[in-house]
């Protein structure tokens, strides 16, 4: 969803080093240009993470506008319920693919900070000064351990990106963070602060995302998958629409233990590992259906997290002033098609190149007077390599 951190966005070197004047060209020095090995171009974008990106950030966004009118419809929760399955483990994952070869140097340090930490600490303070001030509620706390709304997921990232290294050394990641994710289900009153319950029952899915491979996403990408995935999908929105009066949708947030819910404790493992397989079905079903190629927004890719942050606000605003209950036909199927096309054009825009310039200095901030000046440099030869090897 965000930057990768992977050394592929470099920084610029120092004015000072200067290209020196070129040496007289020679026959022989001609010669040996004409037979040196041309340079490695430049490693570009995948167009089929920034459509996956894209894609994924529209069903975020969208389902938060569905959540105050799905009350008074059942296809309207089931399809909320079947949207949550799997947008945010396919976000986290794909961040987990990008974050294989963070090793905790200093340059990706610096990247971390200024790419994860200073987007969650502005729009932390920005969405409850927002509160206060569009919902009438000044006494709304300020906290920046205990994330509003959409902010967790910048702070879960920035866990789980920092514990990179540890899951890379482990023989069996995968299954020692099922067992975290399913302990913390199990474990109620863990309270809100860093929003713990949500950092360790979507973990498996950042750490999967970790050891997948370029072929894993080729593999998905086949036919035949493709074809299995329609009929995955239509069965598991029927099976949703079926079991949507009777499940709670705190489930799907991960935001609490099965004693907070209310349910027995032996409830966390099951729906903990259930959803996951669910939500690791639905997300291939997915990402089988991106299209590989250059798309109208495939440019959109690199500017969701400025969609991500932003959308909120409309969201919020809508909840804060009421608008559905002051206009009930919004919660007609009618209605509900407006909201849909309405934010679906709303994030779009959000995430467009004018708008991820505009927010340039939050979400892409230099911060070199912030860290000693080797760190803004570019990496040297040996953390190259070591980047290179551990991709």
């Amino acid at each position: 969803m965000f930057h990768a951190p992977n050394g592929l966005q470099r920084d610029r070197l120092p004015e000072a080093s200067r290209k020196p004047e070129p040496a007289p060209t020679t026959a022989a020095t001609a010669t040996a240009a004409e037979s040196a090995p041309p340079a490695a171009p430049a490693r570009r974008r995948d167009p089929y993470f920034d459509n996956a990106k894209y894609l994924a950030i529209v069903l975020v966004a969208v389902a938060h506008a569905w959540e105050p009118v799905m009350d008074g419809s059942r296809a309207t929760r089931a399809l909320y319920m079947f949207v949550y399955t799997f947008h945010m483990p396919a976000f986290i994952i794909i961040s987990g693919y990008f974050s294989r070869s963070f090793s905790a140097r200093p340059d990706q340090l610096r990247r971390l900070v200024g790419g994860v930490m200073v987007p969650y600490l502005v729009f932390e303070v920005a969405y409850t000064l927002y509160k206060r001030w569009a919902d009438d509620d000044p006494g709304h706390p300020l906290s920046l351990t205990d994330p509003f709304y959409l902010t967790w997921f910048l702070l879960a990232l920035f866990i789980w990106r920092l514990s990179t290294p540890l899951w890379r050394a482990i023989r069996w990641p995968l299954p020692v963070a099922l067992c975290i994710a399913v302990a913390g289900s199990m474990t109620p009153g863990i309270g809100a602060d860093l929003d713990l319950q949500r950092v360790l029952q979507f973990l498996p899915f950042f750490v999967l995302g970790l050891s997948l491979k370029p072929v894993h996403f080729q593999q998905v990408r086949r036919r035949e998958v493709r074809l299995l995935a329609l009929p995955l999908a239509a069965g598991a929105a029927v099976f949703t629409y079926w079991l949507a009066p009777d499940l709670g949708m705190r489930w799907f947030y991960r935001s609490a233990g099965a004693g907070d819910l209310g349910a027995p404790w032996w409830a966390g493992p099951v729906m903990t590992l259930g959803l996951f397989a669910c939500s690791l079905l639905l997300t291939a079903a997915f990402l089988a259906w991106v299209p590989r190629r250059r798309t109208w927004f495939t440019v959109l890719g690199a500017g969701t997290i400025c969609g991500y942050l932003l959308h909120g606000f409309l969201v919020k605003t809508v909840d804060y002033l009421d608008v559905v209950a002051e206009n009930p036909w919004l919660a007609g199927p009618g209605g509900e098609i407006v909201i849909t096309l309405t934010t679906a054009a709303a994030v779009t825009l959000l995430c467009t190149p004018p708008v991820r310039r505009a927010l340039r200095f939050v979400t892409e901030p230099e911060l070199s007077w912030a860290f000693h000046r080797d760190v803004t440099l570019l990496p040297g030869p040996a953390a190259a390599a070591s980047s290179r090897t551990s991709r």
